[in-house]
């Protein structure tokens, strides 16, 4: 199972945006749906979907968070794995548009012979990019962290803790902002990847105005096979205590993460409607989640 896993919050959509994704992209499925009944939000409906083979979580929840382009998905276009990837990138780029707003438009830049950065119907945001054969091979989704406002010039410091908190862990590329390209500032992350925990992320930091930051809309789940690697993640993440609610933590960058039992699934999955009940209100009582208390329900 794959370690890190992005986790999208929704107001009422979330199956009908998964479904809208994976009519998209190709590789591409609805795993499960569960409904969590009696939540604070009422009944709450958990989504897994795959898409280009990389899963996904989301959740119809409320309306309570918005997602924004403090994080986005670069959709990776290879050429040399990817027939027809010119093609390719327009057709899912003509499909994203639908009802989206152009952030930057498909077009050729200095860094990429085709490339756009896309919100969607949903708020989700997608850069798209034909990527380079004889460059360095990616994985077709990296989730892409901008930090912005108080964060801007903290995207290194981050990718230094990252690295540090995750096994298999390590630096990717590194482009930093030239003189002359204010406001952003010299010596900045432009660009930047790191795999944390097998998964690879990439960050930049934005001097520019933009009136949003992280929040829960998209949060990054970590599947923990052990309470220690639970309490682990927990000590090395949380840095704001009044966050800390059902798993859910924000580091010291405003970025959510869920820390998360990897038979989390298991127990809210099925059809037994008791038992996931009786989960799922045990469960509202944690801050931090724990494994033999949740299996004992």
């Amino acid at each position: 199972m794959q370690k890190i896993i992005p986790h999208l919050w929704f107001d009422k959509e979330a199956k009908e945006a998964a479904e809208f994704y994976t009519e998209i992209f190709e590789d591409s499925e609805v795993t499960d749906v569960t409904t969590l009944h009696d939540t604070p939000s009422g009944d709450c409906e958990v989504v897994s979907f795959n898409l280009l083979g990389c899963p996904f979580m989301a959740i119809s929840a409320g309306p309570l968070f918005t997602p924004n382009p403090s994080i986005s998905f670069f959709i990776n276009f290879d050429p040399s794995r990817v027939p027809d990837a010119a093609k390719k990138i327009d057709n899912v780029w003509e499909k994203l548009a639908i009802n989206g707003t152009t952030l930057m438009p498909l077009d050729q830049y200095p860094f990429s012979e085709r490339y756009g950065w896309i919100q969607d119907r949903y708020g989700i945001s997608w850069q798209l990019i034909l990527t380079d054969p004889d460059g360095n091979s990616r994985p077709p989704i990296v989730p892409c962290l901008m930090f912005v406002g108080e964060n801007c010039g903290k995207a290194e410091d981050a990718i230094k803790h990252y690295t540090s908190v995750f096994k298999d862990s390590k630096q990717g590329l590194m482009a930093r902002y030239p003189a002359g390209m204010e406001p952003d500032r010299e010596g900045t992350v432009m660009f930047a990847d790191f795999m944390i925990g097998g998964t690879w992320m990439a960050a930049m930091d934005s001097a520019h105005e933009h009136g949003f930051s992280f929040n829960e809309a998209i949060s990054l789940m970590i599947n923990c096979d052990t309470q220690e690697e639970i309490d682990y993640f927990w000590e090395k993440l949380s840095a704001m205590p009044e966050a800390e609610q059902c798993g859910w933590v924000k580091d010291q960058y405003g970025l959510s993460w869920q820390i998360s039992p990897t038979i989390m699934g298991d127990l809210l999955g099925g059809s037994d409607r008791e038992k996931i009940a009786r989960v799922t209100q045990v469960m509202l009582q944690m801050k931090k989640l724990d494994i033999e208390k949740l299996i004992s329900a």
